[in-house]
């Protein structure tokens, strides 16, 4: 499993509920209440997006945006150029963290950030057409479709010149540091060491080290560490999870040594994790609206 999937799978949409209708302008939609991360896309039509810092956004049909903070949509301003006319069709959904990985992928996005229309037309053509149909089963792919969306927006968000990617998903496209990176993700629990990291890329120890901590911003085995807790985390709170099976999963020989690297590292024990659930967990939930509630004042 490469990197970027490890991170993507920490982000999921359940429990999705679609509606929708056509009414015309005067309207208004907020993003999902306590959502860790939410989407808006246009299907059809435009509307203003109102962040909750910074100025307003016109998202033209086929945009897209994702926001880590709570905002609202409106079909015109008071000062607007030109008001929304005719019908407006949005998708929104709104994604809570289900693994503590995915908490790294959110702190590496902007607090809103705007994909046009050419990045994901096709993917939200056909999320479109699955919305509009009643076929059994369709929550089930709807919450999938969801997921796929997202995933295929944000990959494109990461591969455009504006995005400022993290230095980790930077750092997958070098020959050597890629390599180490994708080594650790697909086996966390080998007995890793910069030497064998090294050789396992094909360079020397030093070269490792130096270009590795360059690219991704920390050393190799301190990212490695970084991983292993952030996937404890995550297997800590599953049904049944000890901390000594945890400890085998994430590369301890030992429940005594994991526990007392875990608790350096997020400052905590690791079984006070295990009775207490996920940290940051939630409800789960997703909306799509097609298109919003109306405003009885055209008002947010």
């Amino acid at each position: 499993m490469d990197v970027l999937t490890d991170l993507l799978r920490g982000v999921r949409a359940e429990s999705t509920l679609f509606r929708q209708a056509e009414l015309p302008a005067p309207w208004s939609s907020r993003s999902p209440e306590d959502a860790s991360l939410a989407l808006c896309a246009v299907v059809h039509g435009h509307g203003w997006l109102l962040p909750g810092r910074g100025e307003p956004t016109l998202l033209e049909q086929g945009d897209l945006a994702i926001s880590s903070e709570p905002f609202s949509v409106v079909s015109d301003l008071p000062a607007a150029e030109r008001a929304a006319a005719g019908r407006t069709v949005l998708l929104v959904g709104g994604y809570q963290l289900c693994s503590n990985p995915g908490r790294r992928l959110v702190d590496a996005l902007p607090p809103l950030l705007v994909l046009p229309g050419d990045g994901c037309d096709p993917v939200l053509e056909f999320v479109a057409s699955e919305v509009a149909s009643i076929k059994p089963g369709q929550d089930a792919v709807l919450e999938r479709l969801l997921d796929w969306f997202l995933l295929c927006a944000l990959r494109a968000w990461f591969d455009r010149p504006e995005a400022r990617p993290p230095a980790w998903h930077q750092a997958l496209s070098d020959p050597v540091v890629g390599r180490a990176l994708q080594a650790m993700h697909e086996e966390p629990a080998r007995p890793w060491t910069v030497a064998s990291l090294a050789a396992h890329s094909g360079v020397s120890r030093a070269t490792l080290a130096r270009r590795f901590t360059e690219l991704v911003g920390e050393p190799p085995l301190a990212y490695l560490t970084d991983w292993r807790m952030s996937l404890a985390t995550e297997l800590l709170a599953e049904p049944g999870a000890t901390v000594s099976s945890v400890a085998k999963r994430v590369g301890y020989a030992d429940g005594f040594g994991f526990s007392s690297a875990f608790k350096r590292a997020r400052g905590i024990s690791p079984s006070a994790v295990s009775a207490g659930g996920r940290p940051g967990s939630g409800q789960l939930r997703a909306a799509a609206q097609l298109p919003p509630q109306p405003a009885a004042d055209g008002s947010r």
